[in-house]
């Protein structure tokens, strides 16, 4: 089990997967604009998103979980 966490702090404008979805290794699950940058989240590892911690339009601090893959 994998818990993608937030880099930084900013607000999330999109979640690229649902729960369900296979995931690989550098696939984009999320996009995160902090200091009018958008950043891509990536995951770094195989498997399966077992659960979502944000949506879209959440702010997030450094290091909160986004979600589980599995």
């Amino acid at each position: 089990m994998a818990e993608i966490l937030a880099p930084m702090a900013g607000k999330v404008i999109e979640v690229k997967v649902k729960v369900g979805d296979s995931v690989h290794e550098d696939d984009e699950v999320a996009v995160i604009e902090a200091m009018k940058m958008e950043m891509p989240i990536l995951t770094y590892s195989d498997g399966t998103v077992k659960e979502i911690k944000v949506a879209k339009g959440d702010s997030v601090e450094a290091d909160q979980v986004l979600m589980i893959i599995e």
